[in-house]
């Protein structure tokens, strides 16, 4: 990891594509803006954890044992 001190306005370049900005620096949050190509992602990693998470949880189907337990228990009338 790359670790630099830049001042609010300052910049910081990812290639030749990707700028990123200081623009603000508030007491305890730094407000960062992310100059990038359309096609590049640009997410926070909670963003991207949700997202992973909530994709993974609609892919999980109960199985039809479970299906069968609960019709049981709750009777023939759901």
């Amino acid at each position: 990891m790359l670790v630099m001190s830049r001042r609010q306005g300052e910049t910081i370049l990812i290639g030749d594509d990707i700028e990123i900005v200081i623009a603000h620096i508030g007491r305890s949050k730094v407000k960062v803006g992310i100059r990038a190509p359309r096609n590049v992602p640009v997410l926070a990693r909670e963003v991207k954890l949700v997202r992973e998470q909530n994709l993974a949880a609609a892919a999980m189907t109960p199985s039809m044992e479970a299906i069968a337990g609960l019709i049981a228990r709750f009777g023939p009338d759901v």
